[in-house]
């Protein structure tokens, strides 16, 4: 199952996957040939190279430099004969892998694998060769949503290759994250950040949002408090550090966060300024003091308008409507909701504006404007037609009320209501 988390994870952070510099070389005795291995003490023997032909050496060598340079066709044309048909099955493998990068960036993950599979199985791999591609097998079944294979493949590349690594532990982290099997995400990621002086950025994102996923809120803020301290010009740390303080309901220390980007200038797009006008907004209603904090998110939406940051949507306005309401500023609701509503899809916006000139004894314009909203389409009909109901009262329109309330009493949310007062009338008949 797929999960959205609250924080969004870096797309392919863990996936910049590149050709594996496998230069062919020729068999050789001479030291001064070989390198350093960097897998010294991997159980796997050591294959022996079967390699000799100096034209599948040339060929090899062209392919694998296509591939490097994005050059599909020339590739598949050279690397393509020589996995079908060389004699030498280091040259296949060679190939093999090869023409797994191409499908892996032509978008065919599961070709990839099927390639790299094949290159792995064929057994004459150098050790140095053959755990680099192992790992990249790891991460091609992290890119195909098979996470179980892409931890199963990176012990066993940790086993037989006798080697650790940060990257091995974070790629296990977001696989681990991605089964859900959040305490699990969160070893493997702590594991990863201890092994390095230059943990990657968005190992962090995994970090907070298993922590969030698994109930540890307080942990999740703290680790992300901690990366904005670090990097307290990066759009990124700031969401992170707010997103997760909004999960753990932290909401005066997210809009404390927000306010001195705000006072430094760091908001610079629409939703950040939208996002700091609902954590006023929520952070009003969870306080049961609401007027303040809709005063400051209606403050921080016109600062948006006039400089031209928050757009004129039907959204918006809605918004600056709600949260002016909310401050007991219905004039000013009441203008935001005129302005939504001509931009807006749906009559929510009628609805409320109907709602606030009802309240103004301005029965006709709420009428007119409820009933608009009603042809539009609002979410909740039953209350819709209670309010326009009340807008003929307010006109003294009995026949119009009373339509209205027969509306209103089709819909269950306002059907008891509705029938009651139709009961009434008919017994004051």
């Amino acid at each position: 199952m797929k999960r959205v988390p609250l924080i969004k994870l870096l797309a392919g952070s863990a996936l910049a996957l590149a050709v594996v510099s496998t230069p062919v070389i020729a068999a050789s005795n001479s030291s001064k040939d070989k390198k350093e291995a960097l897998y010294p003490n991997a159980t796997r023997p050591e294959p022996k190279l079967d390699l000799t032909s100096e034209k599948d050496q040339k060929a090899i060598n062209e392919g694998l430099d296509a591939v490097n340079n994005q050059d599909k066709e020339k590739a598949i044309q050279i690397l393509q004969p020589i996995a079908d048909g060389s004699k030498s099955k280091y040259a296949q493998a060679l190939a093999l892998q090869g023409l797994a990068n191409v499908h892996y960036n032509d978008g065919d993950v599961k070709g990839a694998i099927d390639l790299l599979k094949r290159a792995l199985d064929n057994g004459t791999m150098p050790n140095d060769t053959y755990f680099q591609l192992q790992f990249m097998l790891a991460q091609f079944y992290l890119a195909d949503e098979q996470y179980q294979l892409c931890i199963d493949t990176v012990n066993k590349w940790r086993d037989e290759g006798k080697k650790e690594t940060a990257d091995s532990y974070a790629l296990q982290g977001n696989a681990y994250y991605r089964l859900e099997k959040f305490p699990e995400a969160i070893a493997a990621i702590k594991k990863a950040q201890s092994m390095t002086d230059k943990p990657n950025d968005s190992w962090n994102q995994i970090l907070m949002a298993s922590y969030s996923e698994s109930g540890q809120g307080d942990q999740a803020a703290q680790v992300a408090q901690q990366q904005l301290a670090a990097n307290p010009n990066d759009p990124n740390a700031l969401n992170n550090a707010v997103a997760v303080l909004m999960q753990a309901q932290k909401y005066p220390e997210a809009i404390s966060l927000m306010e001195k980007a705000r006072a430094s200038g760091q908001l610079k797009t629409e939703k950040d300024y939208v996002n700091l006008a609902k954590l006023y907004l929520v952070s009003g209603q969870n306080s049961g003091d609401q007027k303040e904090p809709a005063t400051k998110a209606a403050a921080v939406l016109q600062e948006g308008f006039s400089k031209g940051i928050v757009t004129s949507t039907a959204e918006n306005y809605s918004l600056l409507g709600a949260a002016n309401y909310m401050s007991d500023n219905t004039s000013g609701a009441l203008a935001a909701y005129q302005k939504a509503i001509p931009l807006a899809k749906d009559g929510e916006a009628n609805i409320r504006a109907g709602q606030l000139l009802i309240q103004d004894n301005k029965f006709s314009e709420a009428k007119s404007l409820i009933q608009q909203g009603i042809d539009k389409g609002v979410q909740h009909k039953g209350t819709a037609y209670m309010l326009l109901a009340e807008s003929c009262r307010g006109l003294k329109d009995k026949p119009g009320t009373i339509a209205a309330m027969e509306k209103a009493a089709q819909d269950p949310e306002t059907s008891a209501k509705a029938k009651a007062w139709l009961k009434a009338q008919g017994a004051g008949k």
